[in-house]
């Protein structure tokens, strides 16, 4: 059976025999160690996570000029199905128009979302910090 006493790194004594301060010297560094090789841990996976980001990224802003180009190809299939029963420049100027439209809405919804998003500080949070110290000074004076 193999002995399972625990050695001492500093030499022949044993745990029991160590002074204290070696102890803790011992500690000391082994947390240092731990706390470093999680560090080192930490960062190799971060690495790694920054590489899928950056591949995922790369490849939805593919996605995106793909799509963009599709909706060019919208538009044109759009004008070229009005040219039909109207002339060319006629039903370029609808698309436009609808687009535009389209653009003037969307413009306008999004500067009301940004009104209802200002002010850009948490108000709320604000207040509830302001709330908790005032209790916290009411509690100090009793």
């Amino acid at each position: 059976m193999p002995d399972t006493q625990p050695q001492a790194t500093g030499g022949d004594r044993d745990i029991g025999q160590q002074p204290v301060s070696e102890l803790v010297q011992q500690a000391s560094h082994q947390l240092t160690e731990l706390v470093r090789g999680e560090l080192r841990l930490a960062q190799a996976e971060m690495t790694e996570k920054g590489k899928r980001y950056g591949k995922g990224g790369g490849l939805f802003g593919g996605a995106g000029i793909v799509g963009f180009l599709a909706l060019q190809a919208l538009v044109a299939t759009a004008i070229a199905g009005l040219a039909v029963v109207l002339p060319v420049w006629a039903s370029a100027l609808i698309v436009t128009g609808v687009l535009g439209v389209i653009a003037a809405v969307m413009t306008a919804s999004g500067k009301k979302q940004f009104g209802k998003a200002a002010p850009a500080s948490p108000a709320q949070t604000i207040e509830n910090v302001k709330a908790d110290v005032a209790e916290i000074k009411e509690s100090a004076r009793r």
